[in-house]
């Protein structure tokens, strides 16, 4: 039986309706191989989570430009935690300050990829520290 691909969600939290970036992502996502859920704009944190959990992904990739990530982000890990679901790897990006990257990975966050990252810098990071659960 072959081994289960990667499954990625890309998600966009909060009143952020710009979403070229992340659908850019989902598409690179996809092309390199993983499974790919794309949320759309304009979910919460409880949306996010329960899709996250329904759709059985290994990794959720947030996707924020409006600066409610100091928010948001840490929201979303505290959702998974209390579900049972610590499995779920979470990722952000976006519009980020380099001054908030220590808040979020003592929230959870497990990488941030702003402005600039290349696409296959982040998919290496995926292929590298996510395995299929």
């Amino acid at each position: 039986m072959p081994e289960r691909k990667i499954r990625v969600m890309v998600a966009k939290p909060g009143l952020d309706g710009h979403d070229r970036g992340a659908r850019v992502l989902a598409r690179c996502f996809r092309d390199a191989g993983f499974e790919v859920v794309y949320t759309g704009c304009h979910q919460t944190p409880e949306q996010i989570v329960a899709a996250a959990i329904q759709e059985d992904v290994d990794l959720v990739g947030l996707s924020c430009l409006s600066g409610a990530h100091r928010a948001l982000f840490p929201k979303v890990v505290e959702l998974l935690h209390g579900k049972g679901a610590d499995d779920i790897t979470v990722i952000g990006g976006g519009i980020i300050p380099e001054q908030d990257f220590q808040l979020l990975y003592d929230a959870g966050i497990k990488a941030i990829f702003t402005p600039g990252a290349s696409l296959e810098s982040i998919v290496e990071w995926i292929r590298t520290n996510i395995k299929p659960h």
